[in-house]
């Protein structure tokens, strides 16, 4: 039976939150809840998300806290994404496949996609209680910090590489050739193609930044799907599916998680290690470290189980062209306010400058 989860703290009360909880925890009973704060927008809070997000202090009958923490975040869904599919993406990753994911993620307690409101409430531990570091573009990253990050995505992708389950249990998992998300990516009317031709053309130094790779609007779609149909036929995994520096972050004692799993799907690794390379270390470092970081990331799937990787050129070549997807999803989507100018121009400068360096263009015309 469904139910409507709202969309401001307003509306919430401790029934809806009790049955987010049972959903993985039936025996959990709540007392009362107290708001902690919310985010419901992105403009101007430099941590964007198509999802809103409600803390809350919650208080449990007779004790009973089945090891919950005393504080959690809801994620919600924002009134202008309520029909996207990300939504429900991710509340299966948590519910559906949280448990056995060996990467370093927030715990969840309880999700629900209602079909029948678009709604959606996704209970996660709340980070900031812990005092994680939350990384984006400005951090100061190391080529071993981004060695951090690709042993998680090495942690993700070993299990399930070329994994008989995508076509059984995990047949739900989408590939990025098909289905709601493929859509809404690669609709040329609305969608994703709409909001990147809307940026381009508000926006100077967009255009100027396409110009200074030879690239328009139009060319750089033709290449996402173009790479995207070929990436689908080489061994796939379970993606994180946008794992730019942005969505990770450390831990008191050093360690790197991943945040935010509305992108993933199932598909080729350097989908992954691509976009967090590029993002995660300045232009002069990723020059001079991308080789190595490439052949850590392989070696590790070796001694995680996977026995016959792709050699190291042609993950190299791969990474060369996922550049593609990286800039134009990646980064030409997002307005300037949701993370302000600097984060935004970072991401945009690293992923064009890759682009350029590594000859993206001619690594996917060659396929």
């Amino acid at each position: 039976m469904g139910f409507r989860i709202p969309l401001t703290p307003e509306e919430f009360d401790v029934t809806i939150l009790e049955k987010l909880i049972q959903t993985k925890y039936p025996d959990v009973q709540l007392n009362s809840v107290a708001l902690v704060d919310s985010a419901l927008s992105s403009e101007g809070e430099e941590r964007v998300s198509t999802a809103g997000r409600i803390t809350f202090d919650v208080f449990f009958k007779n004790g009973r806290t089945m090891n919950l923490p005393k504080r959690l975040m809801v994620k919600v869904a924002r009134p202008e994404f309520i029909e996207i599919p990300l939504y429900e993406n991710e509340v299966n990753i948590y519910t559906r496949l949280g448990d056995e994911i060996f990467m370093k993620t927030p715990r969840c307690f309880g999700g629900f996609r209602d079909h029948e409101s678009l709604s959606f409430g996704l209970v996660l531990e709340d980070l900031r209680t812990t005092n994680v570091t939350f990384e984006n573009v400005i951090s100061k990253f190391r080529a071993e910090d981004t060695a951090a990050l690709l042993e998680q995505l090495a942690l993700l992708h070993a299990p399930y590489w070329e994994s008989p389950r995508f076509n059984d249990d995990l047949d739900w998992i989408q590939p990025h050739t098909s289905g709601p998300i493929h859509d809404l990516f690669s609709l040329e009317k609305g969608g994703v193609h709409f909001l990147i031709n809307h940026e381009i053309a508000t926006h100077q130094f967009k255009r100027e930044l396409l110009e200074s790779i030879g690239e328009s609007s139009k060319s750089l779609a033709e290449q996402v799907a173009h790479v995207q149909r070929h990436q689908a036929s080489l061994p796939c995994t379970l993606l994180h599916g946008d794992a730019h520096v942005g969505n990770t972050y450390k831990t008191q004692n050093g360690e790197r998680g991943y945040l935010d799993f509305q992108l993933s799907a199932r598909g080729f690794c350097m989908h992954d290690v691509s976009y967090t390379i590029v993002t995660s270390l300045a232009v002069q470092d990723r020059r001079q470290y991308e080789m190595n970081l490439i052949n850590g990331y392989r070696e590790r799937l070796i001694e995680l189980g996977v026995h016959t990787p792709p050699s190291l050129d042609m993950l190299f070549e791969e990474y060369r062209r996922a550049m593609a997807w990286n800039l134009y999803i990646g980064w030409l989507t997002s307005p300037t306010e949701n993370y302000g100018w600097e984060i935004t121009i970072g991401n945009l400068i690293r992923l064009a400058t890759a682009y350029r360096d590594l000859e993206s263009a001619k690594a996917i015309a060659a396929l």
